[in-house]
């Protein structure tokens, strides 16, 4: 077997992130949404404020990551829960800047997106690539759940400026997104963009996706939503979620394939 054979089986072998597929794209903005209602639900019905509903989200976050960095390979199970549980903890630490601290939605946007692009610069300076097809390292994995943490937080505050301080709506803000989702992967299939560059874009802008049609789906018709609720929102995303997820770890689809020699 040639190098470069081997270190594609390394890599396959103890690969920590599922497969780019279509299921890999359909659960991430069901996180992402749920990551939106879910907080807001917390915090609507658990007398327990946003600074203390934060810390009790990202030490279950901890946990989570935890068992994560201690499994040997990609589990299905495992890996979309610290995706949920991340996109709660952003959506939390958007909101408690936002509404404790008062500080405007342009700027946290503006933080979290510079905050971002120094994670992926260390990770690139560190590991040179931003692949995560090379997430094999704990140190990669490190560097791989800061960036997605600085995604969710960024996404949320992006998505909150579009429909709110924008005065763009919940609606029109999820359709904008949705069309430079759409873009990005018509510039990667037609324009040659670099699949790592169209990855992480995409990844970026699901998040305010998913908080926009969340919002949609949750608020009430008076502030431009369906009036689903948080409740009803979060129960639907979440068992789609859960579904999603036992059939990914029963058809084993999103699992690298080994190379066949």
């Amino acid at each position: 077997m040639s190098p470069s054979n081997a270190r594609t089986v390394a890599r396959n072998v103890f690969s920590k992130v599922p497969e780019i597929t279509l299921y890999f794209w359909v659960i991430k903005v069901l996180c992402t949404t749920v990551g939106e209602t879910f907080a807001d639900l917390l915090d609507t019905n658990f007398d327990l404020g946003l600074s203390n509903l934060t810390l009790i989200m990202g030490s279950l976050l901890i946990v989570a990551l935890f068992f994560q960095f201690r499994a040997k390979r990609y589990v299905p199970s495992l890996y979309w829960l610290a995706v949920v549980l991340i996109s709660v903890v952003g959506t939390l630490i958007t909101d408690n800047l936002t509404d404790n601290l008062g500080v405007e939605l342009a700027m946290t946007t503006g933080v979290f997106a510079v905050a971002l692009a120094i994670s992926f610069a260390a990770w690139y300076r560190s590991e040179g690539t931003l692949s995560i097809h090379s997430i094999f390292t704990a140190r990669r994995e490190a560097f791989y759940w800061v960036a997605i943490l600085f995604t969710f937080a960024l996404g949320t505050a992006a998505g909150d400026l579009a429909a709110e301080s924008l005065a763009l709506g919940y609606l029109t803000s999820a359709v904008i997104f949705a069309a430079l989702i759409a873009g990005i992967a018509l510039a990667h299939k037609y324009l040659k963009l670099d699949a790592v560059v169209a990855f992480w874009f995409a990844y970026i802008v699901t998040r305010p996706l998913g908080a926009s049609l969340g919002d949609f789906l949750a608020q009430s018709p008076d502030d431009g939503g369906l009036g689903i609720g948080t409740v009803g929102t979060s129960i639907v995303f979440l068992s789609a979620i859960l579904a999603t997820v036992i059939y990914l770890t029963m058809s084993k689809k999103d699992i690298i394939k080994l190379p066949q020699d």
